[in-house]
């Protein structure tokens, strides 16, 4: 089976040019694909065009693009444009992100998010295969008989979901062609995947379409300690700073007093007494640091529990060099 690897790129201190580098320092590794965030810095879909005029073969994703800042219509005329301009390297990567942002900077009221996500999908693939929408396609909006006055390259563009809880795990096994869990402890990934089933089965769906795309942290050098101390800003801040999603997600599997630990820390202002306190259990369940060696053969055994795709993320402000030295260490075989 063959070892698909994608790079994330950081939306903090996001360096267009750099990540132009590192687009095509994977592609010519071998990497499968390169998502592209977005939070409230650049737009993804207008970064993701740059990069498919510079690249040939690597599919282009976005990692992820919140179904309420744009109408579904528009996320699937954004979409099926790069699709024609990158010849059908495309991955639509959606969620629902959170209530904060998209109230108070997209000025979007966050009502029903999961069925948002799923009429938006819904949408996005009958416009996608030439079809007119009909009013019974949302409860959200208004839909008319529109269809897209273009014929996408693909009709089946491939969408993969960012969710969490167990009911938006579940619907995505009925929706959608991935599954991206970000800090999901990968010897849990076989809860996710059985609720994924369970949707699956209910649709008349095989479960093993559907592909395990998780975000990782991957640290290739020797010193472990070191390597873990890179990655624990990041996870206090997700613990700390990003709602309840992550914190309970924590505590779900086994974290609870350390997840706890670190959220009080974080909410109080100390922030460096936060990252300190993050463990080096919880890190090693949501991440891998070590050598080069050691760092693929933990990837195995993320296979092993059922990865697909597996999304490594980059620093914020990652320079291409830096870059390339844990691409080369890592790249698939």
């Amino acid at each position: 089976m063959k070892e698909k690897l994608g790079v994330v790129p950081f939306w903090q201190g996001y360096d267009r040019k750099e990540v132009l580098k590192i687009a095509r320092i994977a592609e010519d590794l071998g990497y499968e694909s390169i998502w592209i965030p977005e939070a409230w810095g650049y737009e993804q879909f207008q970064l993701l065009t740059e990069i498919a005029k510079e690249t040939t073969r690597i599919k282009l994703a976005t990692g992820i693009a919140n179904v309420f800042s744009r109408s579904a219509g528009l996320l699937a005329m954004s979409t099926a444009t790069l699709d024609e301009i990158s010849e059908g390297r495309v991955i639509l990567g959606l969620g629902t992100s959170g209530k904060n942002v998209v109230e108070n900077f997209h000025g979007t009221p966050y009502r029903k998010p999961l069925t948002r996500l799923r009429e938006t999908i819904g949408i996005c693939k009958t416009l996608w295969r030439g079809e007119r929408l009909t009013p019974e396609q949302s409860t959200l909006a208004e839909l008319r008989h529109f269809k897209l006055a273009m014929t996408p390259v693909r009709a089946d563009i491939p969408i993969y979901v960012a969710s969490l809880q167990p009911k938006a795990v579940r619907e995505l096994g009925r929706i959608a062609d991935g599954w991206v869990p970000t800090f999901w402890p990968y010897e849990h990934f076989n809860e996710g995947l059985e609720w994924i089933a369970e949707g699956a089965r209910d649709a008349g769906r095989d479960p093993s379409e559907i592909e395990l795309a998780p975000f990782l942290g991957v640290v290739p050098i020797e010193d472990v300690d070191f390597a873990r101390s890179a990655l624990k800003p990041m996870i206090s801040f997700y613990i700390g700073g990003m709602g309840t999603y992550y914190h309970d997600m924590f505590c779900r599997f086994g974290f609870t007093e350390n997840a706890d630990l670190v959220r009080d820390l974080y909410v109080a202002g100390n922030k460096q007494e936060s990252i300190a306190a993050v463990s080096d259990d919880l890190v090693d369940a949501i991440a891998i640091c070590g050598s080069p060696e050691h760092c693929r053969e933990r990837l195995g055994e993320w296979r092993a529990n059922g990865m697909g795709h597996g999304l490594v993320g980059l620093s914020p402000g990652a320079t291409a060099d830096s870059v390339e030295f844990i691409l080369k260490a890592v790249a698939p075989a």
